[in-house]
């Protein structure tokens, strides 16, 4: 079951000039620092998700979607 910002993580979706997109799960903290980044002077941004760390080129970025909410796919009764 994917995590939800209740239990202090949200999803990232990140795309970049070329069209490119990665993405992964992070805690609140970490999404709001790379928030803080993007309108920052840094360069990069050491992004720690729960399966890896990916160092992201802050300007290369075209946007940034964080979603905080589960996503059900398919049939069956919704919660």
């Amino acid at each position: 079951m994917p995590r939800t910002a209740a239990d202090g993580h949200v999803r990232l979706d990140i795309a970049f000039e070329g069209g490119q997109i990665i993405g992964g799960t992070v805690s609140v903290e970490t999404a709001d620092g790379f928030r803080a980044a993007l309108a920052g002077d840094e360069l990069v941004f050491d992004l720690e998700t729960e399966d890896e760390t990916y160092v992201v080129a802050l300007r290369k970025v075209v946007y940034v979607r964080r979603t905080s909410r589960e996503v059900h796919i398919g049939f069956g009764p919704t919660a």
